[in-house]
């Protein structure tokens, strides 16, 4: 009897939702704190809803306290399909949009696939100032470039900040796109199969 040994290639896609939960964990709970500060962005839309010095500050506190990381995602704040619906009587929302591009093999190590994560911070344009010269997209690259920006995903890599530039998706919403690029490694190797 012949047996013949099928190879399938490695693929960076058998590592996107270890990936996406490494980046949702490191924005929303490991550093509590900071999580705080960006569920806060994303689902208190008025501009005083970082300023420690609001009348309402502890109330906001109350109300992200009772949104659990998994009501983030249930409740569109964190999305990683390309659709955002604005329903006319929903909430101005603020949206997270991740998603993995780009994959290319890796330019030392062609065994391994490196890709461009991307993270849009989309906002309603009436939900930008809050205050002092802060903008609400703003704020939230920097609370997100700061927890992921050479950290470690699934691969063997880093996390390497690409770049972030403006995005509009229509005249009602806008933001920021921020680009990282990730090298992914073994554990998106396929294990061979016997025919």
């Amino acid at each position: 009897m012949h047996k013949d040994l099928v190879t399938q290639p490695q693929s960076s896609f058998l590592s996107y939702e270890k990936d996406v939960e490494i980046i949702l964990r490191k924005l929303f709970i490991d550093r509590k704190e900071w999580g705080d500060i960006l569920k806060r962005l994303l689902i208190i839309n008025t501009p005083d809803c970082i300023d420690k010095k609001s009348e309402l500050y502890d109330f906001y506190q109350n109300k992200i306290d009772k949104i659990s990381f998994a009501d983030l995602k249930k409740e569109g704040y964190i999305r990683l399909e390309p659709k955002i619906t604005m329903d006319e009587h929903n909430e101005k929302k603020v949206y997270l949009l991740i998603s993995f591009d780009d994959f290319t093999p890796n330019a030392t190590n062609p065994q391994f696939r490196d890709c461009t994560v991307a993270i849009d911070i989309i906002c309603h344009n009436d939900c930008w100032d809050i205050h002092n010269y802060q903008i609400r997209p703003l704020k939230i690259a920097g609370y997100i470039d700061g927890m992921l920006n050479e950290c470690r995903l699934t691969g063997i890599g880093k996390f390497h900040f690409m770049g972030c530039s403006y995005t509009s998706v229509d005249e009602n919403l806008a933001g920021y796109t921020i680009l990282y690029r990730a090298v992914h490694g073994s554990d998106d190797q396929i294990e061979s199969k016997e025919e």
